[in-house]
């Protein structure tokens, strides 16, 4: 366990650098996601579909991108933190309005971003490596936004396949394996696995980032990180 510092090293730095990334966020959940939500309704793409494809846009193009950027641009996990906090809280007091992506019921857009955060934190705080703590936000992102991908263009709507399973180890394996080795294949093949179950309010968002979590977690206090 090497511990991490909440305290920015550059504080006016990466102030100004979260508040960058905070519009590109806004900026895709709100007029990009809603421009590819009406192009794909105007090629024939049922509402249900759309709505899901956009979702799993949001999750690469908005969770992925940043994610990537944090160990890039950040010295401490708590801006990318907090601002991943105060997004879902957004998300839920507007939830319903966003039509374009949210479903009224569903509030996995908001597990996401708490699911994100909190893992960046986490890891970030008990390992001290930024790109190992990364690795589940990176699952969730990149990983399941193929799967849903695939499996919305294969059964039309949103299903829990077998496919989806090797669609996201297909991507997330790579992931795992260039910023944590056999660690990292290890997070990834498990995160793969529980993707495919929910249990309630605790969605596969949750299931997926919890998994692999804990799986970095064991390794680091067994001392192989």
């Amino acid at each position: 366990m090497q511990g991490c510092s909440l305290l920015p090293a550059n504080p006016l730095r990466e102030a100004a650098a979260i508040t960058v990334l905070a519009v590109y966020v806004m900026l895709i959940v709100v007029p990009v996601s809603r421009l590819l939500h009406s192009a794909l309704v105007r090629r024939g793409v049922s509402e249900e579909s759309s709505r899901y494809y956009v979702r799993k846009f949001i999750h690469a193009a908005a969770g992925g991108v940043v994610a990537l950027l944090v160990p890039l641009v950040f010295t401490s996990p708590l801006l990318p933190t907090l601002a991943a906090l105060a997004l879902a809280a957004l998300l839920l007091v507007l939830h319903g309005r966003l039509s374009w992506f949210q479903v009224s019921g569903n509030m996995y857009d908001v597990n996401f971003n708490i699911a994100w955060g909190a893992s960046i934190a986490v890891l970030w705080c008990y390992t001290g490596d930024p790109w190992t703590a990364v690795l589940p936000a990176l699952f969730i992102s990149f990983g399941d936004a193929a799967t849903g991908i695939v499996r919305n263009m294969v059964f039309g709507h949103r299903t829990k396949h077998w496919l989806g399973n090797v669609v996201m180890a297909a991507v997330s394996v790579p992931i795992g394996v260039a910023i944590a080795g056999w660690i990292g294949l290890v997070a990834a093949l498990v995160s793969s696995a529980v993707e495919k179950f929910e249990a309630g309010v605790v969605d596969d968002n949750v299931l997926i980032a919890l998994s692999s979590t804990l799986v970095i977690l064991a390794a680091a206090a067994a001392g192989q990180l």
